[in-house]
């Protein structure tokens, strides 16, 4: 005999999503619709299925960056009192964090800690204001990092104990790089290179090898100095890899190429050319000896003193025609002059 099913008598509600699940009569735990394979259901019954809906789980297929966890600052308390404390050697705290902001996070025991050993390492109150107003970053290291670096300077920079606070005077950066990563990275560097005395070039410790010094002998040569000239030119002149090459080395060069007519050996001879000033010291006393018909070598040219060098173009101009061996054979013209009496 086939099975009656019986519905509800109730009036039907419309299909609706927010379904209201009707107490079970069964006692039975299993749920009230089973699968239509089961023994004990006629197969010509259906039960009604549930409708799918999108999952609500928070979870997500697609990931998402995490998002960057905001630094959480110190307590009020605290950051007043690192106010205070800095306040006191001369130091404004958020001068200071406008400029490096990880000093917020910087504890006061730190930078108590920090303070005092550099003072007992002979730095005084305005000396420790000059290295800080330079390079904040100090305030942040710890005494732990910046023992390392004194070591360095002393042991394999070959820096006298005499000339270190001269050294970090010159340049506060060396206390803020990491030993490791830079300070002797950069001193194997020079050394390769053959700068023998790098305890006299200690302001270059700090700078970045791939970042600084390789792209300027990179620059030389792209210029058409051979890679044994260009080390030779920084050899002799180390300070010029502090040079930019944008605003210093190509509006020189160029100068130096299209307005003065020179050739590259005069630059060999004398790389100290490109630390004077374009504006102040090379186009105003090239252009003077342009218009008396002279030319200078370019130590002559450059590193005199003004009132030197005006006596030199003055004699230049009134004296008699001097000697080929003489320090004022400087002119064109008459080098040409006596080319064409030997003709």
């Amino acid at each position: 005999m086939q099975e009656t099913h019986f519905l509800s008598t109730s009036n039907p509600k419309p299909f609706s999503s927010n379904l209201i699940p009707l107490p079970n009569p069964n006692p039975n735990p299993k749920s009230q619709f089973q699968s239509s394979s089961s023994s004990h259901h006629d197969p010509s019954f259906h039960s009604p299925k549930t409708p799918h809906f999108p999952s609500l789980s928070t979870k997500t297929k697609t990931k998402t960056p995490s998002p960057i966890k905001p630094q959480i600052p110190p307590p009020p308390s605290d950051f007043h009192d690192k106010a205070l404390y800095l306040d006191s050697i001369g130091l404004d705290l958020f001068s200071l964090l406008h400029h490096h902001p990880p000093i917020l996070s910087a504890s006061l025991a730190d930078l108590k800690s920090t303070v005092h050993f550099l003072s007992s390492m002979g730095f005084s109150t305005l000396e420790l204001r000059r290295l800080v107003g330079m390079c904040p970053e100090i305030l942040a290291s710890r005494v732990s990092d910046i023992i390392p670096i004194f070591t360095f300077l002393l042991r394999e920079a070959r820096v006298n104990g005499s000339d270190l606070k001269r050294v970090i005077n010159r340049r506060p950066r060396l206390l803020a790089s990491s030993v490791k990563h830079r300070l002797r990275p950069t001193l194997y560097f020079l050394q390769s290179i053959g700068i023998a005395d790098v305890n006299k070039h200690t302001s270059l410790l700090s700078c970045s090898v791939e970042d600084k010094l390789q792209p300027r002998v990179d620059y030389l040569e792209k210029i058409g100095f051979s890679r044994r000239d260009a080390l030779a030119m920084f050899r002799r002149f180390p300070q010029l890899f502090c040079y930019s090459i944008e605003q210093n080395f190509e509006p020189k060069f160029n100068y130096f190429v299209v307005e003065m007519g020179r050739e590259l050996k005069e630059l060999k001879e004398f790389p100290h050319y490109f630390s004077f000033s374009l504006e102040n010291r090379i186009r105003p006393r090239h252009q003077r000896c342009v218009d008396k018909g002279v030319c200078f070598p370019l130590p002559i040219l450059l590193k005199t003193s003004e009132a030197k060098f005006r006596e030199r173009l003055e004699v230049c101009c009134n004296s008699s025609i001097p000697l080929r061996n003489s320090p004022l054979w400087c002119t064109k013209s008459i080098s040409d002059d006596l080319d064409n009496e030997k003709i």
